[in-house]
């Protein structure tokens, strides 16, 4: 769609940077094939072209590498170039979380034009860094030994990821970023590396991460859509853009939302809330090929509405009072560089959803409706689970880059978006 064209580029530019893509990474299995990939030839991944098939009598699917026992298992941190050292960062504190936040607010996204650098919040590097079981060991940063200055981070959280039918403990790799002037010192490497090692030490050897470009292999692949919110806004600072064809007034009217939300019950989840949420979720994340599964205490981390973080919002049935649906979204804004007037660009990223009784595109439109009542400017959503089929109806306009899924020291046939039932922030 015309209107979403800068969306579907910043979105490109955040997919891209999910990983730290250096600037000739691939996007696609094409552009792959003549690619070395001398990192990844080393790691327990899936090879180009050694992708594991499906067949009906047999499900390939496991870890590539045996787990390594204690004595197999680097004790001392990796090397770093002269004049660097390794610190786990302690986000506790105000001062080394705004190191954390400086250095992916400056470096880790931002758009070809230099016109849009996500934002990262302080609450939002909280609440992704601290979920249940969280390790300090895990908040990697590599610093300058005599400034302190951080100038390379990359964290693991820890995660319960089913596979077809196969639990496993795993840790979510997120954040990896590199100071824009010190990549050419390879060091998004070693820090994966080390984040490895420090995860091995501690009993888990698998592990899930996506990113915006194609390496050795990906699980499966979703496609970013775009719904606008607020047009006129989008297009004032270039965001978007006005197409011929098109009067702004025609624009908003095309993007209209109700002024309230439809479905009956519906109301923001509460502590309350979490022991059915939990079950609620887990059974229907259960239909999906890949997906996490939850605890108690993981749902009240993730679920529980945090302004300026993650909405939720259950269906209670206004005669049985059982929980029956769920929808949520966390917010990840943008600064607007260089604008007379506008500073803050306000996304919304759809969450996790639970249409039981209340179809889908009603549930989905009614999360559209509230964020557009919270002054988000646009909502943004993967096809996995079962988005797809009610997206396009929403006025959504499908991105042009995709987000792929990958599993370390994991083996698994290649799924279809609809299968994905892991939303990574």
């Amino acid at each position: 769609m015309d209107t979403i064209l800068r969306i579907q580029q910043i979105q490109k530019s955040y997919e891209a940077m999910t990983m730290a893509r250096p600037p000739t990474a691939p996007s696609t299995a094409e552009e792959a094939q003549v690619r070395d990939f001398k990192f990844w030839k080393t790691q327990p991944v899936p090879q180009l072209g050694k992708r594991v098939v499906e067949s009906a009598e047999k499900r390939e699917t496991g870890p590539i590498e045996p787990n390594k026992e204690d004595g197999e298992i680097r004790q001392e941190p990796l090397n770093l170039p002269d004049g660097y050292e390794w610190y786990a960062t302690d986000i506790d504190q105000p001062e080394e979380l705004d190191a954390v936040y400086d250095l992916l607010n400056e470096n880790y996204v931002e758009d070809g034009e230099a016109m849009f650098r996500f934002e990262y919040s302080k609450k939002f590097l909280r609440w992704a860094l601290k979920p249940p079981g969280w390790l300090r060991s895990w908040h990697l940063c590599v610093r300058a030994q005599e400034s302190k200055k951080v100038v390379g981070f990359i964290s693991a959280t820890p995660a319960h990821i089913q596979v077809h039918d196969k639990e496993n403990k795993m840790v979510e790799i997120n954040f990896l970023c590199v100071h824009k002037k010190l990549r050419a010192k390879r060091l998004a490497p070693v820090l994966i590396k080390e984040i490895t090692r420090r995860v091995h030490l501690t009993g888990i050897f698998q592990a899930a991460f996506t990113a915006g470009v194609f390496l050795p292999t990906p699980v499966g692949s979703c496609r970013y859509w775009h719904r606008s919110l607020n047009p006129k806004k989008l297009v004032d600072v270039r965001f978007s853009h006005l197409p011929a064809s098109m009067t702004m007034q025609r624009m908003i009217k095309h993007y209209k939302l109700p002024t309230a939300t439809v479905t009956p019950g519906l109301r923001p989840m509460e502590a309350r809330d979490v022991p059915a949420v939990t079950e609620m979720l887990n059974t229907y994340l259960n239909k999906f090929v890949l997906h996490p599964i939850f605890t108690e205490d993981e749902i009240a981390h993730w679920l529980i509405p945090k302004d300026e973080v993650v909405d939720a919002y259950v269906v209670e049935d206004p005669e049985t009072k059982e929980l029956t649906d769920l929808t949520s979204f966390y917010t990840l804004s943008s600064t607007v560089i260089g604008h007379p007037r506008h500073s803050t660009l306000k996304a919304a990223y759809s969450f996790y959803h639970v249409p039981n009784k209340t179809p889908l595109l009603q549930l989905m439109n009614d999360a559209l409706t509230l964020a557009q009542g919270k002054k988000f400017d646009v909502f943004n959503a993967l096809d996995l689970q079962e988005n797809g089929k009610v997206l396009k109806e929403l006025k959504f306009g499908i991105g042009d880059g995709t987000l792929q899924y990958y599993l370390y020291n994991y083996a698994c046939p290649t799924i279809q978006s609809k299968e994905v039932g892991l939303v990574m922030l």
